[in-house]
C-alpha cells in the first residue's frame, strides 16, 4: 500500500542530503541555543558512527553551543564523515579501548559491581561498549550529558545509564518526559510546545510514580519553557465524569503531586483528572472544568500509562507533523536523552540542546551528592 506523500518523509531514518542547518525561527530551541552559546557544554554520543549524528555534531560546532564527543572507532567515523562531506573540525572522537581513562573506568566498574555483590572478571568487555563508556564519562565529569539510542535498542541504552549513573536520592525509579513542538498550533501548550510524560520507561506507573513523574517533569520543563509548568493528569474522564480504578488513580496522583511539589519547593500547578481536550482547549475547559489553573492552558501532560503516552506522541509526530526532541530521562543526577532509531537530525539536535541546557542547572547538584569515587 502506497503511503500518502505527507507521511513518507516523516518515517524515513535516512539523513537528508547536504548539511543539516538549524532554523533559528524555532521559538523553543533558539533561546536555548543562545544561552548555550555563552555556556557551551560537552555532549557525548555513544552511537558516533552515524551520518545523522555527524551532521548534528557539525551544526552544533558551527553554532558554538555544544562541544560534541562521538564514541566509536575513529577510522570508521572519519570514513563516514569523508563519505558524507562532513567536516570533523572541533568534533571529538573517543575510541574506548584507546582512551587514557579506559583502565580507570574498568576499575570503577569492577568496584561498583563488588558493592552489588557481583564479581566481574572482564570489565574491559563491558567498558568497550560505547553506551557504558559514555555513561562513565558523564558520571565522572568527562562529559556533561549523553544522547544516544539512534543505533541501538532502547533497553541497551537504558541499561547502561541506569547501571552507572547515580539516581537522585529522593527517587526510587527513573522515568522520562519528552518536549514536543507543534509548529502549526502555537495556541496549544506554551507557544506550541507541550511536555509529555512518561513515554519511555514505566509501563504501568503507580500512584506514587505518577506523582513523581509530574513533579520531575516540572523540574525539567520550567527552565526549558521559561514559564511555570501547568500539569494536567490525563484521563478519559474530567473531574469525576466517569468513575473507575483508572480515574481514581489519576485523582490520587494529582493530590500526591501537589503535596510533593509543595514539600520539595517545585513551582508548578497541577490538576486532574482531565480529558485531553479539557487540558488543552480553552473552550472545552470552559464547559467541563471552568475553575482550574491548568484546564485549557496545560503545557505538561502526564498520561496514565506507557501505552497511552507512547501512542499519543507517535500520533502527534506522524499525523500532526510534531517535532519531538527525544526522551529526557528523569531521576538521574546527570542529563541523558534517548532518541529513536528512526530519529531525524532535528530530533537529535533538539535532544542535544535540551540535554546541554539541563547540564547548566545540573551543576548545582554536585554539592548535594555524596561521591564514592
Amino acid at each position: 500500500m502506497m503511503l500518502p506523500p505527507f507521511l513518507r518523509p516523516m518515517i524515513s531514518p535516512t539523513p537528508s542530503p547536504g548539511p543539516f542547518r538549524f532554523d533559528p525561527a524555532n521559538t523553543f530551541l533558539q533561546p536555548l541555543v543562545s544561552k548555550l552559546h555563552k555556556h557551551p557544554k560537552r555532549v557525548v554520543f555513544p552511537d558516533g558512527n552515524d551520518a545523522r549524528v555527524l551532521r548534528v555534531a557539525a551544526e552544533l560546532v558551527r553554532l558554538e553551543c555544544v562541544s560534541p564527543i562521538l564514541i566509536g572507532k575513529r577510522r570508521d567515523i572519519e570514513h563516514t564523515a569523508a563519505a558524507e562531506g562532513i567536516s570533523m573540525e572541533f568534533i571529538g572522537v573517543v575510541q574506548p579501548e584507546d582512551s587514557s581513562d579506559f583502565q580507570a573506568y574498568c576499575e570503577r566498574y569492577r568496584r561498583s559491581e563488588r558493592v552489588r555483590r557481583r564479581i566481574i572478571r572482564a570489565p574491559e568487555e563491558t567498558m568497550a561498549m560505547p553506551q557504558y563508556f559514555a555513561a562513565m564519562m558523564v558520571q565522572y565529569g568527562a562529559a556533561d550529558a549523553v544522547v544516544g539510542g539512534n543505533l541501538m535498542l532502547p533497553a541497551a541504552f537504558f541499561r547502561a545509564l541506569f547501571h552507572l549513573i547515580k539516581r537522585k536520592p529522593h527517587l526510587d525509579s527513573v522515568t522520562s518526559c519528552m518536549a514536543v513542538r507543534l509548529p502549526q498550533r502555537p495556541d496549544l501548550g506554551q507557544d506550541g510546545v507541550i511536555f509529555l510524560a512518561d513515554c519511555a520507561v514505566i509501563p504501568s506507573p503507580t500512584v506514587g510514580q505518577l506523582a513523581s513523574i509530574a513533579v520531575e517533569t516540572s523540574r525539567v520543563a520550567g527552565p526549558l519553557l521559561h514559564d511555570r509548568p501547568r500539569v494536567a493528569m490525563i484521563s478519559f474522564s474530567t473531574k469525576g465524569s466517569a468513575s473507575n480504578l483508572s480515574t481514581h488513580k489519576m485523582q490520587a496522583a494529582t493530590q500526591m503531586a501537589r503535596l510533593r511539589a509543595g514539600g520539595q519547593l517545585v513551582a508548578m500547578d497541577v490538576d486532574g483528572e482531565l480529558q485531553l481536550d479539557t487540558a488543552l482547549i480553552p473552550a472545552a475547559a470552559e464547559r467541563k472544568c471552568p475553575v482550574s489553573l491548568v484546564a485549557g492552558r496545560a503545557n505538561v501532560l502526564v498520561f496514565p500509562d506507557l501505552n497511552s503516552s507512547h501512542v499519543a506522541y507517535k500520533m502527534l509526530q506522524y499525523l500532526a507533523g510534531a517535532e519531538c526532541y527525544g526522551q529526557m530521562l528523569l531521576g538521574l543526577v546527570r542529563p541523558a536523552v534517548h532518541v529513536s532509531r528512526v530519529a531525524d537530525e532535528l530530533t537529535i539536535f533538539g535532544a542535544a540542546v535540551c540535554a546541554a541546557h539541563q547540564a547548566i542547572s545540573y551543576r548545582d547538584l554536585i554539592n548535594e551528592e555524596a561521591w564514592d569515587v
